[in-house]
Formats: structure tokens, C-alpha cells, sequence
């Protein structure tokens, strides 16, 4: 669907359609659903409310999805993946130290949050912990998204090619530190 679809979409539906597409791709329809909040569509309130909750709802499907996959994917799939019984243990044991930090930079970064999600239900992280974190990380990230909808929304075609090059940016730059933090460790 064409980004001038979703926005006549959502211009004709407003809050009741912008909530269910914030599930599913939250910051372009937080740009978008801010613009239009701009030109006076739906109350800008509303546009944050539905979008941090929309975002939430989605993280807890991405929990539940890693928390029951390796449950219900085949043992040959799970080797294919890499994830034996070690590698198990070793990510639990992350996430029950550090799975505040690494949702935090799952979600600032965007592109690395959805494989975080994943693997913090795989590793069965506390999930009240797990939606405290994500909240904490959804509330400045909703709020930039929307104050950049709010004054830059006209340009939204634009803000979604730039969010997808920065979050795949942030992305590089984790993947060289984890590499380099990998060699210092081996070494």
C-alpha cells in the first residue's frame, strides 16, 4: 500500500485505523498520523496515546512470537538457527542481566529491535520487565516521531527513506562494535 494511500486512509478513519497501523509499522504512521493532526484530522493527544499504545501492543506480539517459536518450530529448524541448548542458557542469561539495556537499544535503533524482541521471548525474559523497558524506550521514541510528523510531515516520503537509512546505519555500526568487541574477546 502507497504512503498516500495510508495517508487517506487514516485521513478518513483517523484514530480508530492510525491505532491497528501503529501496530504494524509504528514510526511512518506516527509521522503520518501527526501531519495530519497538524491539519487539523485528529487531536495530536490522541495521535501520541494511540501510537505509544499501538507500538506497545506490537512489541508484545514480538515477545510472544519468540516465546512460543521455539516451541512450535521444528528441532531440525532451531539447529539451522543456531540454537542449541548452550546457546540457549547463554541468551537467558543476557536477558536476565542485561535485557533492560539491549530492548533500549533495540528500540532506539529501530532496525535491530524486531530480532531483540524476538530473542527476549525466546529467552523467556520476565514480560512485565520486558513491556517497563519497552515502555520506557516507546515514550521519547513516540515523541520524536511525532514532533518530526508534526513540523516535517508534508515531507513524508522523505522521513521514511531517511528512517530506514539511519536505522540501517545504527544497524552497521552495532554489527562492527559487536565484531570488534567479539575479536577483543577472543583475543
Amino acid at each position: 500500500m502507497s504512503q498516500e494511500a495510508v495517508l487517506h486512509l487514516m485521513q478518513s478513519h483517523g484514530l480508530w485505523l492510525v491505532g491497528p497501523m501503529a501496530i504494524i509499522e509504528g514510526p511512518i504512521v506516527t509521522v503520518i498520523a501527526a501531519y495530519l493532526s497538524k491539519l487539523g484530522f485528529m487531536p495530536i493527544l490522541g495521535v501520541y496515546i494511540v501510537c505509544v499504545f499501538g507500538d506497545l501492543v506490537g512489541d508484545g506480539l514480538y515477545y510472544w512470537i519468540g516465546r512460543l517459536g521455539p516451541a512450535i518450530l521444528p528441532e531440525r529448524w532451531l539447529t539451522g538457527l543456531g540454537m542449541s541448548e548452550a546457546r540457549k542458557l547463554a541468551l537467558e542469561g543476557h536477558f536476565a542481566e542485561k535485557g533492560g539495556r539491549t530492548l533500549l537499544v533495540g528500540k532506539f535503533t529501530h532496525s535491530a529491535g524486531l530480532p531483540i524482541m524476538l530473542a527476549s521471548g525466546a529467552a523467556r525474559m520476565n514480560f512485565a520487565l520486558y513491556m517497563w523497558y519497552n515502555l520506557i524506550g516507546t515514550i521519547p521514541k513516540t515523541a520524536l516521531f511525532v514532533t518530526i510528523g508534526w513540523f516535517l510531515g508534508s515531507a513524508y516520503s522523505a522521513i521514511d527513506t531517511w528512517i530506514w537509512r539511519v536505522s540501517l546505519a545504527l544497524v552497521i555500526v552495532l554489527a562492527l562494535g559487536a565484531l570488534v568487541w567479539w575479536q577483543r574477546r577472543r583475543a
